[in-house]
C-alpha cells in the first residue's frame, strides 16, 4: 500500500504529479485561501507525510494528532511554524528549503532597501494621482544609497549575498552576529561590530537574522534610539523581530527616516494597521523569494524531502537533530 502524502496548498501540477507516482497524494487546491484547522488536523492524522507552507502552525497540539506521520516537508528557510521539538520526540523529521533561495531574497532585499531610500513607490503613486505639476529642487527627495554605510544583523547565505550587491553600490559593511566569521569579514572586506555600536553607525540597517526567542523583539524602543535621524530600517527576515509598535513611533517622532518591510508580526497585515498609514514605510505581502524559478525550485526541493524521508533515503535539509534514513537516535 503506498504511504500518503498531504499538500497542504496547491503547488504545481509537475510537482504534484512527480509524488504521485511513488505515493497517494491530497493536495487542498487552493492558492490564496489557507487549509482549514479542521480539514489540516483530519489530514495529519490520516498521512505519512506533510508537505506545508509557513501560513501553517504545525503545533504541539497538531502534532498529537499525527499518528502515523513520519516527515513535516516546509516549503520555505524558515521553520517557526512548526514545532521541531515536539516533532522530534514523536519521531517526526522536520524538513527545509535552504540555498535555493538565496540569491533571490537578496535581489528583493536591495529592491526593498533603494524602493524605501529613494520613495519610488510614493513617487509612482504620485505621478499616477495626477498631482505632478512642474519639477522642482526638493520633490520627493529621498537618501544616497551609493557610498554609505550598510548595517547587516545577521550574515548567513542571504546577508552574504546582500553584502555582494551592496559592494556594487560601493557601501562600507558592518554586521554584527551570534558568532564572528573572520573568514568572511577578510573575503568580503567588512568589518564586526556590535549591536549598539552597528546601530548607531549604519545608514541603512537590514534585518537578516533567524527568528528565535532570543531575537524575538531584538529591535525595539531602546534600538531605535541609538539609529540616526536618516537611517532605513529593511526587514525581509521575521516579522517578530521588530517590534512594530516602536517602529510605529520610531518613524512618527523621526528617529529614524524609514523602513522597507516584507515581513510582519501578522501575517496578512491588516489594511488599518499603523504601519500601511506611514508614506515613508514600503511593505510588501510576503515575497522575498517570489519569481517563478525560485518558487518552483523550493517546491522541487520540498517535493524531494518528503520522498526522501519516506523512502528512507538520505536526505540533507533534516532539522532534527540525530535523524538518520528514517529512525531518530536519541
Amino acid at each position: 500500500m503506498k504511504k500518503r502524502i498531504f499538500i497542504t496548498r496547491k503547488i504545481p501540477a509537475e510537482i504534484k504529479s512527480g509524488l504521485e507516482q511513488d505515493f497517494n497524494v491530497e493536495m487542498w487546491e487552493e492558492e490564496h485561501i489557507p487549509v482549514p484547522i479542521r480539514i489540516l488536523e483530519e489530514k495529519i492524522s490520516q498521512c505519512d507525510g506533510l508537505f506545508c507552507l509557513l501560513t501553517e502552525q504545525i503545533d504541539a497540539q497538531l502534532l498529537e494528532k499525527a499518528k502515523s506521520l513520519k516527515v513535516i516537508s516546509n516549503m520555505a528557510v524558515g521553520f517557526n511554524n512548526i514545532d521541531v521539538e515536539t516533532a522530534t520526540k514523536h519521531g517526526i523529521a522536520v524538513t527545509n528549503t535552504p540555498g535555493v533561495l538565496t540569491e533571490t531574497t537578496a535581489d528583493l532585499t536591495f529592491a526593498l532597501l533603494m524602493a524605501t531610500a529613494r520613495r519610488i513607490p510614493e513617487a509612482e503613486q504620485y505621478l499616477r494621482s495626477g498631482e505632478w505639476e512642474t519639477w522642482s529642487p526638493m520633490l520627493l527627495t529621498g537618501q544616497d544609497i551609493w557610498g554609505t554605510t550598510l548595517g547587516l544583523i545577521g550574515l548567513g547565505r542571504i546577508g552574504t549575498a546582500v553584502v555582494k550587491r551592496a559592494k556594487g553600490f560601493g557601501m562600507k559593511v558592518i554586521y554584527t552576529s551570534r558568532t564572528q566569521k573572520p573568514e568572511v569579514e577578510k573575503q568580503l572586506e567588512i568589518t564586526y561590530k556590535p549591536l549598539d555600536d552597528l546601530l548607531q553607525r549604519a545608514d541603512f540597517i537590514c534585518v537578516m537574522t533567524p527568528y528565535t526567542k532570543e531575537t524575538e523583539n531584538l529591535i525595539s524602543t531602546e534600538q531605535f534610539n541609538l539609529m540616526k535621524s536618516n537611517a532605513i530600517l529593511i526587514n525581509t527576515a521575521r516579522g517578530g523581530i521588530v517590534n512594530e509598535e516602536a517602529l510605529v513611533e520610531a518613524i512618527q517622532t523621526k528617529k529614524i527616516w524609514g523602513a522597507g518591510l516584507d515581513v510582519f508580526e501578522s501575517e496578512p497585515i491588516s489594511k488599518d494597521d499603523p504601519l500601511l498609514q506611514l508614506p515613508n514605510v514600503v511593505t510588501l505581502p510576503h515575497i522575498g523569494s517570489a519569481s517563478i524559478q525560485t518558487r518552483m525550485r523550493m517546491a522541487r526541493l520540498a517535493a524531494e524531502n518528503v520522498k526522501k524521508v519516506l523512502l528512507e533515503e538520505d536526505c540533507h535539509y533534516i532539522l532534527n537533530p540525530n535523524y538518520k534514513n528514517g529512525a531518530m537516535y536519541r
